[in-house]
């Protein structure tokens, strides 16, 4: 049996003590029958609102608002365009809980007779977008609920697997819900602070002076969470011709990116609003509930027979970027890099070129070896004398002429064609000095390095002949 407005008016003085009240009456709040309300008077001539649950449910549900609405500090409260109820008093607990909490003056309008076009529509949309743009730690700070896109999703989950046990879902309609269940695309988005399910009659409003209605304060803090932005507009399933200006007064007021898929999750979660009161009917056994969720289900797949939440069509630039996607990658030649990638080399390939660095260097020191045995430096100067070096048969020491190798006999060594002319044909000058001598050495040691392996030994083959293979060193 719903309390009287007096006694909820007698319940307040436990609340806000020394209170005289001097006239109370009814208050409808369109709360689902989860509180008795009343609108009280005091002597100072302020109106208050008076709450007290109906049941266990209203008892939760009014705990929930007290305690949101005092993590609504004054610093939160003044980075919204309106007002938010402030805790007045409060006394008990459970079902005898009294929450006394000051009047905000203006109007509501339900869903269903929320007109589209420019004034109420963006104006309750602009308000949602406040409360959704609020700092999630004023949530967190105070213990509040917080779902990611994953949990949000995985309570869905769960609630088609509870309705799905009742039998009393047709399979249309479960198929239906999975399907949007499982597009991974509906399911990435921004959680965000929320109501958890405000309506139109949430915001309180008022006309200004030259008549154009503005929202002057929020009620219904109770689901006070951060959590899916779409679920605070999930009654727009009941007011659809001013839901397109609703979503754009949203879209307008919000600094938040774009959520593609909102309209969508918003839709869905109508439609599962009608599950939910079929699972409470069953598990609270009320055959009664159960049959009114039954009929409400049939009703709605009878009306969205054929239709997606989520269409399955997708535009040829969607299509295109998925192929482009799926397409493996084209190899291109790799650039040469000859900087150090410590964290990143094929080691095979390092101990092959170490290998090969290892020889060319045994080469170089052969050959040097091999100068070093042949040629008599000078005592005083360390100058090469190349007149001291044997020469092969047939030479002429006085020509200027290139040596012809022909003179070598058998230890010619033999004719290299890839190496070129100029380099092939090149011989040392019999009159060469002894700088002259230095300088073709250290050039034929350089040459020899930056040929490849089968050059350098080729070339330390010829230089050991051309200076040692006749005699001993005079």
């Amino acid at each position: 049996m719903a309390r009287s407005p007096l006694i909820l008016a007698a319940s307040a003085t436990t609340a806000l003590p020394g209170t005289v009240f001097t006239s109370a009456r009814i208050l409808t709040e369109n709360a689902g029958g989860r509180f008795d309300s009343a609108l009280a008077r005091t002597d100072d001539g302020r109106e208050v609102v008076v709450r007290m649950p109906a049941g266990e449910e209203g008892a939760h549900d009014l705990a929930a608002e007290s305690r949101a609405l005092h993590a609504l500090t004054a610093g939160v409260r003044a980075l919204l365009p309106f007002a938010v109820p402030e805790v007045l008093g409060e006394s008990g607990s459970g079902a005898q809980r009294v929450l006394v909490v000051d009047r905000i003056e203006g109007y509501r309008i339900d869903p269903a007779q929320l007109p589209k076009g420019p004034g109420y529509a963006p104006a309750i949309g602009g308000a949602l977008a406040a409360v959704h743009a609020l700092p999630a730690s004023i949530v967190r700070t105070d213990g509040l609920p917080v779902r990611t896109s994953e949990q949000v999703r995985d309570d869905i989950r769960r609630l088609l697997d509870r309705a799905d046990a009742t039998g009393r879902v047709s399979d249309d309609l479960m198929l239906r819900w999975r399907r949007a269940l499982d597009v991974d695309e509906l399911w990435r988005f921004e959680s965000a602070v929320v109501l958890g399910g405000a309506t139109s009659t949430s915001i309180v409003l008022a006309d200004d002076d030259d008549g154009v209605p503005h929202v002057v304060g929020v009620l219904d803090w109770a689901g006070l969470s951060v959590g899916d932005p779409a679920v605070d507009l999930r009654w727009l399933a009941s007011a659809p011709t001013a839901a397109d200006d609703v979503h754009e007064g949203y879209a307008a007021a919000g600094d938040r990116s774009p959520d593609p898929l909102l309209r969508e999750r918003a839709r869905l979660y109508a439609e599962l609003e009608f599950a939910r009161w079929l699972v409470h009917g069953h598990d609270a056994g009320q055959a009664d509930v159960v049959d009114d969720a039954v009929a409400l289900l049939d009703a709605l797949a009878e009306g969205v027979r054929g239709d997606h939440i989520v269409p399955d069509t997708r535009s040829d630039i969607d299509d295109a970027m998925a192929l482009v996607e799926s397409a493996p990658p084209v190899s291109t030649p790799a650039r040469v890099d000859t900087s150090m990638q410590t964290d990143a080399y094929d080691p095979e390939a390092l101990s092959l070129y170490l290998a090969v660095e290892r020889d060319r260097a045994a080469a170089a020191d052969a050959l040097a070896a091999a100068m070093d045995d042949s040629v008599n430096p000078d005592a005083d100067t360390g100058a090469i004398h190349v007149d001291r070096l044997p020469a092969p048969d047939g030479v002429d020491h006085d020509a200027t002429a290139p040596v012809d190798l022909d003179g070598w006999g058998d230890d010619a060594p033999p004719a290299d064609t890839s190496v070129a002319p100029d380099r092939r044909d090149a011989a040392t000058p019999a009159t060469e000095t002894s700088g002259q001598a230095s300088s073709r050495s250290d050039h034929t040691a350089e040459s020899s390095i930056v040929d490849d392996e089968e050059d350098a030994l080729r070339a330390s083959r010829a230089a050991l002949r051309r200076w040692g293979v006749s005699g001993d060193p005079t």
